[in-house]
């Protein structure tokens, strides 16, 4: 049977993945830090939880002994997210910068280097490890720069898994703005998130109506684990923007570079210098 892990289950795209795969007969194993009620459902549908902490390198090294105990797996989904500390970079404290990109990108890294050895290679679809994009990857978000470096480094880092383990699809998808926990931390730093402080309360009003919908963010996550690998693996998706659920998202495959971390335009520069 399809085993698969998620790492943060208890995050809201975490809790929904999972609930998604038990009702449709996948075996699911997952971490939390702090056990809720949503853990509790999951493990009343069959999902297999441990403890863990994301700022331990000893918590994560005991969970990954426990979960690989759990056997062989098909696909890993990293879903843990912070975007604290928020504020100018000069302003915050160097130690809550450091323990940040260590939860949002080391501590992921590590996840995926002890659990690799243990994925399932002798099914006919290779193993797929799915990790999760933010916004300011495309621009400079100011008073969140912990956030979306450690986001930009986990585009980059699937890329080059990518490329160095080629029996195995690597996929970062940007979720868009989704009604999610994430949110908390702007909305508790109105000071510190300056003009994001306003856009996160415009997009929660009536209970998210504007949010991109937790249901599609779950679907765009089950193609992208199921396509085929070399449409998909070493890319950066969006689920709000990208045609994913269409035919026409097969051009990608025509360049090597289509939603990767790239220059583009410089060409132009050099062309006028000769």
């Amino acid at each position: 049977m399809v085993h698969r892990i998620i790492i943060s289950i208890s995050s809201d795209i975490g809790y929904h993945l999972a609930k998604d795969w038990l009702k449709n007969g996948v075996n699911v194993s997952g971490t939390y830090r702090n056990k809720t009620p949503e853990c509790e459902e999951l493990e009343e549908l069959g999902a297999k939880l441990i403890s863990s902490d994301l700022n331990s390198e000893k918590s994560i090294d005991e969970s990954i002994k426990q979960l690989s105990n759990f056997g062989k797996w098909d696909s890993l989904v990293v879903a843990t997210g912070i975007q604290d500390p928020i504020g100018k970079f000069l302003d915050i404290d160097i130690n809550a910068w450091s323990d940040s990109i260590k939860v949002n990108f080391t501590s992921q890294m590590r996840y995926i280097h002890g659990l690799l050895p243990n994925r399932n290679l002798g099914l006919e679809n290779p193993p797929s490890v799915l990790m999760f994009a933010g916004g300011g990857t495309n621009n400079a978000t100011v008073d969140y720069s912990a956030y979306t470096i450690s986001k930009i480094a986990s585009i980059k880092a699937i890329e080059l898994l990518d490329a160095e383990i080629t029996d195995t699809s690597f996929i970062i998808l940007g979720p868009g703005w989704v009604k999610t926990k994430i949110h908390d931390s702007t909305l508790n730093s109105p000071e510190n998130a300056g003009l994001n402080y306003h856009k996160t309360l415009e997009m929660l009003e009536n209970n998210g109506e504007k949010c991109f919908p937790m249901e599609k963010v779950i679907e765009c996550c089950n193609w992208l684990i199921s396509a085929e690998k070399k449409l998909v693996s070493g890319r950066n998706f969006s689920a709000v923007f990208d045609p994913w659920n269409e035919d026409k998202i097969e051009k990608i495959m025509n360049n090597d570079s289509n939603f990767k971390l790239r220059r583009y335009g410089n060409e132009l520069l050099r062309n006028d210098a000769e």
